[in-house]
């Protein structure tokens, strides 16, 4: 493995070049893991990796880390510090040094570079120079390697297991958050990692209406519309799948709405491919859902990459002209929310082939309407 990573470095430091910018300096999360392998926390005490176009890489990490570090695999280079400010400013000044920061144009992640590192690095190089990353990181992950994508198969079935054991515990009267938690502990029981790509979102009857709504003590109640939001962590790797539920019993519109969601996840399947744009995977779901007159009530993208995050690209939206490529994963994901009444959205993780795309998630899309008493 270390061969892979040491290949996706040099890839990164020639689009490096390619983008005028002599390195990347990235903070721990699913950049540094990808280049490197290493994983740590975002805390207090600052870990930068910089990898610049021309000199090995370097680690500068708190004396806490300095074992995990030197045992990276990509030959890079391990500065420490202590606990104090002055042994961390001096430790910055030294990299900065050892690497000609102040004179060099370095890449950063724009969504993770915090204020406390920028800062350290402005008074160790004044003069040099800190840009957005961005194109260089973004589709150096988005098409995954077959290990990768294995690797997302697995965090499929194991989110889909989870489930499966999760609907027999579901009883009227428990709350959003006993069953949210029931579903966390199922996912560490199929075989997750402890980190899950987020918390599941359990929401029902009115809440239901909300995309991103956040497990509350509202007790399960009969004649509830029920979605279920969930995913597991594999090798770093993520799946992200929604399905709808009823309980006991529906409203007749209800089913309707669900059947058009269904239809809709099932043409923005269909639609993708490779050399397809993004924005026409989105239209294929969207079209679905404004002929059956929901249009105004389908209030977010059609789908998002997953692999190391559970939000990465290729972005599945109407504006994204970006082409979907062998090897990319992404989730489809059309609903129909109305505000203060309820919603209905179902979720599956794709893979994009040489001939066309793979739908990962198998379990069933119908409505399930289920007995809970």
């Amino acid at each position: 493995m270390s061969a892979d990573y040491i290949q996706r470095i040099r890839r990164l430091t020639e689009s490096l070049s390619a983008h005028g910018l002599d390195g990347v300096i990235l903070l721990p999360g699913p950049n540094l893991r990808f280049c490197t392998g290493l994983s740590f926390h975002l805390m207090g005490r600052p870990t930068l990796a910089f990898l610049t176009v021309d000199r090995p890489p370097l680690l500068l990490v708190p004396e806490l880390e300095r074992s995990k570090a030197e045992g990276n695999t990509v030959g890079a280079n391990v500065s420490t510090y202590g606990e104090d400010v002055a042994s961390r400013q001096a430790a910055f000044a030294d990299a900065a040094a050892t690497l000609d920061l102040a004179r060099r144009r370095m890449g950063v992640e724009p969504l993770r570079m915090r204020w406390l590192e920028e800062r350290l690095l402005e008074e160790a190089a004044p003069g040099g120079r800190l840009e957005s990353a961005e194109a260089v990181l973004e589709p150096i992950r988005a098409e995954k390697a077959p290990d990768e994508i294995a690797a997302i198969e697995r965090a499929v079935g194991v989110a889909q297991t989870a489930l499966e054991k999760t609907l027999t515990a579901i009883r009227l009267g428990m709350s959003e958050l006993e069953l949210a938690s029931e579903l966390t502990l199922q996912l560490l029981r199929a075989g997750s990692e402890t980190e899950l790509p987020f918390s599941p979102i359990v929401a029902s009857g009115p809440n239901t209406a909300l995309p991103h709504a956040i497990p509350t003590a509202r007790p399960l109640q009969s004649g509830d519309l029920l979605i279920l939001d969930w995913g597991a962590t594999v090798d770093g790797y993520i799946s992200d799948l929604t399905r709808t539920f009823a309980l006991e019993s529906l409203e007749a519109e209800w089913k309707r709405i669900h059947a058009v969601v269904v239809d809709a996840n099932a043409a923005g399947r269909a639609a993708a491919g490779p050399g397809v744009a993004c924005r026409t995977v989105d239209a294929a779901a969207r079209a679905v859902i404004e002929a059956a007159g929901y249009g105004p009530a389908f209030i977010h993208r059609t789908g998002h990459g997953i692999g190391l995050e559970a939000h990465e690209a290729p972005y599945i939206r109407g504006d994204n002209d970006a082409v979907l490529q062998p090897g990319m994963t992404f989730t489809v994901e059309p609903g129909i929310y109305l505000a203060g009444r309820g919603g209905v959205r179902v979720e599956d993780n794709v893979v994009i082939t040489a001939d066309g795309a793979t739908t990962l998630s198998t379990l069933p899309r119908a409505l399930q309407i289920l007995s809970v008493n």
